[in-house]
């Protein structure tokens, strides 16, 4: 069980490690943008809500994702843990090659962090019978405008007819859509309703997905404060 993760050894070589957990969105990120560019790693599983003594002195912040090097060097926060990876393996890249398509890719994340998390926020509140319309409205607008991107560009993806980075970022809170119930929000998207059916056929996304059963499993407990860390398992 991830609570009593023992101290592991150093990183091999020719590997990098990740410190994850399976249900969070963040680190799943980093997991996408590992398989997307075939990258050697291996997983260790962080219980959040009884944090290793060891894990806090890698990353005194306790978060994850952390990834940590064959030399030690530890790198956390989701879009910086993905940058370092595009960087550090520069082969397949996934950010743009130019400093304003790079930067027109962070603008885009800076926008949708606003409302990332009201895909969390939006069913708790719903479970504990408090108003929601607000949050609903946010999310509403930020949808609209990602469908809107989608329009202009007459792309299968948010940069393109290929998957980049900014498709990464966004795609685990879409992937999490059904599990708080929110799928009804897609349907005056229909861009976004196209652009998550072709997602789902990515390798990438297919070797980091879990079932709407396992998610909305483990949302049943983080709803309540008491996350089963290990469900499924």
């Amino acid at each position: 069980s991830v609570a009593r993760t023992p101290e592991p050894g150093p990183v091999p070589k020719d590997s990098i490690r990740l410190y994850s957990m399976r249900f969070c969105p963040y680190a799943q990120r980093t997991r996408l943008v590992l398989h997307a560019k075939g990258i050697k790693f291996d997983t260790i599983n962080i219980h959040l809500r009884n944090k290793p003594e060891w894990f806090l002195e890698k990353n005194p912040l306790g978060m994850v994702p952390t990834l940590e090097t064959p030399a030690g060097e530890v790198i956390y926060e989701s879009p910086i843990t993905c940058e370092y990876l595009d960087e550090a393996y520069p082969e397949k890249k996934l950010l743009p090659s130019t400093p304003f398509g790079k930067a027109r890719q962070r603008m885009m994340l800076e926008h949708f962090s606003n409302v990332e998390l009201h895909f969390y926020k939006i069913p708790v509140r719903r479970l504990k019978g408090e108003d929601v319309s607000g949050l609903e409205a946010e999310l509403k607008v930020s949808l609209t405008k990602l469908d809107e991107h989608l329009v202009k560009k007459k792309t299968k993806f948010f940069d393109g007819d290929t998957i980049t980075m900014i498709d990464y970022m966004l795609w685990p809170f879409f992937e999490r859509i059904e599990m708080g119930d929110l799928e009804p929000f897609l349907d005056n998207t229909p861009e976004l309703k196209k652009w998550r059916a072709h997602m789902l056929e990515d390798p990438a996304v297919k070797a980091t997905i879990h079932s709407v059963e396992s998610h909305k499993a483990f949302f049943k407990g983080y709803a309540v404060e008491k996350p089963d860390y290990d469900y499924g398992l």
